[in-house]
């Protein structure tokens, strides 16, 4: 954003002058970490449980911070270094709602088409996609990293400028109801839902709920001068199209599918007009295939490993496809993007160890997505599955975890260990349906699996390692790399 700072204080409804400064100052920035403010940003102080934002108010202004925005009165001391360097301080009663009224205040100052993606799994993969093929149209701002919640999505919107071309928001949803009110100023054009499944089931009770919590992005978009994007090979994708009325309403409505099926067997009303045919994965998990937007084609190779990934691809195409890309454009775009930390990156330490390092979260369909890849890369050694417990999934905790513990028998991986209450349930299944007891084993303590590995791994094995962020991971492979 740049804009005055007389601008953001018209905006506050609540605001109250502790410190003006005289001299007019711009601002460039927002940040609530005073470690990554730079000159012109704003400064937001949040409370919180372990720390809180009002502490560290000296360190921002020493910084270069133009605007303090705060919840109570500071030392005299503050407001005079304030008052030396220029800075404005305002007290708010609160500083989070501060933050979404400056989000929806900006949002009305841009002239960009604001795309808001949601789904089960998937999202931060197909918002890294996304990004890379609208920028072969133009300027793209999207939410780094997994800052989809209530901060990270108005700060998303405050890092577009006014001539911005595209703002990519990635939204998590944990709740019935919160998908509308982040869209009620986020107010996209553009809606993509990615999938349907169990992640936040212990909160929403069904899928069908899920579908309904999700289906709020789409009831956002206005009418003929909005699209959305629907996974045709998703269940819910009929169900979700007719719960947001989306032809009553007068949306356009795209279909996609990554699967590799015929796109003549859906049904005319779903049938995609962008997929992808002629699937193949090599030996190293990486995905050949043909992309198909409305004609035109082209083939394209994914630096992304697995066959899921195609999915995620073919929601950026056909988002890039309405924006007029051909398809060689967007299969080169789509093939420059890799994977990120802790979402399936592979790694091959100093011990000739292949690491899957998909630690970051997990759900059924995401940990059934990682199992085939382990399963279909070409390994001269051993197999090694460390899983972690799945969290928010409710009633559903023990038959998501069943289903995880079939696949890893029939996946025929060799060695599995377990580490969590939840995941007991995935070791005792793998027993269960066939799996050699003396290859499966449950670990008290990460330090425990940790030793374990770095005991039982040996050149030219493999090992993925997968769990909710919850479960702390990614100190397992941290501890492999080093």
């Amino acid at each position: 954003m740049q804009c005055e700072v007389s601008w953001v204080l018209q905006q506050l409804s609540d605001a109250h002058v502790l410190v003006s400064s005289k001299e007019s100052r711009s601002i460039s920035g927002l940040s609530w970490d005073s470690r990554t403010i730079t000159t012109n940003d704003i400064y937001l102080a949040l409370p919180g449980e372990c720390v809180d934002g009002h502490d560290y108010v000296s360190a921002a202004l020493e910084a270069g911070a133009s605007l303090i925005i705060v919840m109570h009165k500071l030392e005299q001391s503050v407001y005079d270094a304030a008052s030396s360097c220029g800075a404005t301080i305002v007290c708010v009663s609160d500083t989070s709602q501060a933050l979404t009224e400056l989000a929806a205040a900006w949002r009305k100052e841009l002239t960009a088409q604001v795309i808001v993606l949601t789904g089960s799994c998937g999202k931060t993969t197909t918002k890294n996609l996304m990004h890379e093929v609208l920028s072969c149209c133009g300027s793209v701002i999207a939410t780094e990293g997994n800052q989809n919640n209530e901060l990270g999505v108005p700060r998303t919107l405050l890092r577009a400028q006014r001539d911005t071309k595209y703002v990519v928001v990635e939204i998590g949803m944990r709740g019935k109801g919160q998908l509308t009110s982040m869209c009620s100023w986020v107010k996209p054009s553009i809606g993509v839902i990615t999938n349907v499944g169990e992640s936040h089931i212990e909160l929403l009770g069904s899928r069908e709920n899920i579908a309904c919590a999700k289906s709020e992005v789409f009831e956002a978009l206005n009418g003929a001068h909005a699209t959305a994007y629907i996974n045709a090979d998703d269940d819910f994708a009929v169900f979700v199209r007719d719960h947001a009325r989306l032809d009553e309403r007068g949306v356009t409505v795209v279909c996609y599918d990554g699967s590799g099926k015929d796109p003549s067997s859906y049904d005319a009303r779903m049938r995609p007009s962008v997929y992808a045919s002629d699937l193949e994965m090599d030996e190293t998990g990486h995905v050949r295939f043909m992309l198909h937007i409305p004609g035109d084609s082209a083939e394209c190779s994914l630096a992304l490993r697995g066959r899921h990934s195609v999915i995620d691809a073919c929601a950026a195409a056909a988002v890039g496809a309405q924006q007029g890309l051909s398809a060689r454009t967007i299969a080169a775009a789509l093939s420059r993007v890799d994977a990120m930390s802790g979402r399936q990156r592979v790694i091959v330490n100093d011990e000739g160890v292949t690491i899957i390092d998909d630690a970051y979260n997990a759900n059924p369909e995401s940990m059934m997505a990682s199992l085939d890849l382990l399963s279909a890369m070409k390994v001269p050694g051993r197999r090694f599955a460390m899983l972690g417990d799945m969290g928010e999934l409710g009633s559903f905790a023990h038959k998501g975890h069943a289903m995880i513990g079939a696949q890893v028998a029939a996946k025929h991986i060799d060695r599995l260990l377990c580490f969590g209450p939840l995941s007991q349930t995935i070791s005792q299944t793998a027993a269960r349906s066939g799996m050699n007891k003396d290859a499966i084993s449950d670990v008290a303590s990460i330090d425990e699996a940790l030793d374990r590995l770095k005991h039982e791994l040996h050149k030219g094995d493999a090992v993925l390692i997968k769990a909710s962020h919850s479960m702390g991971l990614e100190r397992i492979v941290e501890g492999l790399v080093k």
